[in-house]
């Protein structure tokens, strides 16, 4: 099946709140899921369509003129590991060349905790070249260790 990409587009949040709701192991802290939601109305967002259906999206953010950061990405579980990530992540690197960016960072979970998903998260980023930059075990509280990763465009 023809995975398609559009972007980057402001204002996404009715199509991506949806997908994030799907994905309650990846985005079950309800105020940082809002916050994701809210980000995708402000912040350019790709996104994936497969017979005319939303099934992922990636949002960036600009931190600099030089470095930017995968804010949030979700995909449909029923399409993981179908090459969506993989799509989106291309199509938001050539943009984000196109206009200057030359790192690209993504924060996730850390391997000190033990999340099967987010170890998939993870060995996912490692595999499109990112490499682990610094740890944050307190960013987003004891509970959940923050892992930052980072890619040279």
């Amino acid at each position: 099946m023809e995975i398609e990409i559009k972007g980057p587009i402001l204002g996404q949040s009715e199509l991506c709140g949806p997908i994030l709701q799907a994905l309650p192991d990846w985005f079950g802290i309800e105020e940082a899921t809002r916050q994701y939601v809210a980000d995708t109305a402000v912040l350019p967002t790709f996104l994936a369509f497969a017979n005319n259906q939303t099934i992922g999206f990636l949002t960036l953010k600009q931190h600099m003129p030089y470095a930017a950061e995968i804010q949030v990405m979700g995909i449909l579980p029923d399409w993981h590991r179908q090459g969506v990530g993989r799509a989106l992540l291309a199509a938001s690197e050539d943009h984000l060349r196109e206009i200057g960016v030359e790192f690209l960072q993504v924060k996730t979970l850390s391997a000190r905790h033990p999340d099967e998903g987010y170890g998939r998260t993870r060995q996912f980023y490692l595999a499109m070249g990112f490499r682990p930059l610094e740890e944050f075990p307190t960013l987003w509280g004891e509970a959940n260790p923050c892992l930052q990763l980072i890619k040279k465009l």
